[in-house]
């Protein structure tokens, strides 16, 4: 009983399909009827592919064969950058030879008057000319340095990075890649660095 009730769908589904293939009720009187039905197919052909290729994800769209192919991914996309608030530091090549700057291109600075390992000195009118060198340290990807990075508080609170225990400073309205605040009273001077200090120099 089973198998003939099987075999009568099987039937039924079959003669929809014929039908279906047929034009559907036969009804052709106009030409234009035949244009939409041919339309309405490719108009389904078309979403089947379209919902396929949704199906497999990957942003992948279907080629002429009915397969899936993956669209390129973007480049850089294992790129990753420093959390906010971090100060990149690198080994930056100068008129004076290598040095150490922020990753930005600002050459920094030591200030005579400070003492290792104490807090900054230059603060108030002396911070407007020579601010400090604030955020978390980081060491840029290509560097390795002699000596070592760490903060220090400094005047209201702000945390000022230090190398080798020196407080760090820029020259305000200095150019990036500029030196010249090296030398201004004595007592401002780069930080040299060597090619060595560059992985691979």
């Amino acid at each position: 009983m089973r198998k003939s009730a099987w075999a009568a769908a099987t039937g039924i589904a079959s003669s929809v399909l014929l039908l279906t293939a047929c034009g559907g009720s036969g009804s052709t009187s106009a030409a234009g009827a035949g244009t939409s039905s041919a339309a309405g197919t490719s108009s389904a052909a078309t979403s089947t592919a379209t919902a396929a290729a949704t199906a497999t994800g990957n942003g992948s769209t279907p080629s002429a064969g009915g397969h899936t192919t993956p669209l390129p991914r973007a480049s850089g996309a294992d790129v990753s950058f420093p959390p906010i608030g971090t100060t990149v530091m690198v080994v930056q090549r100068s008129n004076l030879g290598f040095v150490l700057a922020e990753a930005s291109g600002y050459v920094v600075y030591t200030y005579a008057k400070d003492t290792k390992g104490g807090a900054p000195t230059c603060t108030g009118a002396c911070a407007a000319t020579w601010p400090p060198v604030t955020g978390t340290p980081k060491a840029g990807p290509a560097d390795t340095f002699p000596g070592t990075f760490g903060v220090v508080k400094g005047a209201g609170g702000v945390e000022q990075i230090t190398y080798d225990g020196m407080p760090l400073y820029r020259y305000a309205g200095a150019r990036k890649l500029s030196t010249a605040g090296n030398g201004i009273g004595g007592v401002w001077h780069v930080v040299p660095l060597s090619a060595s200090d560059i992985t691979g120099g």
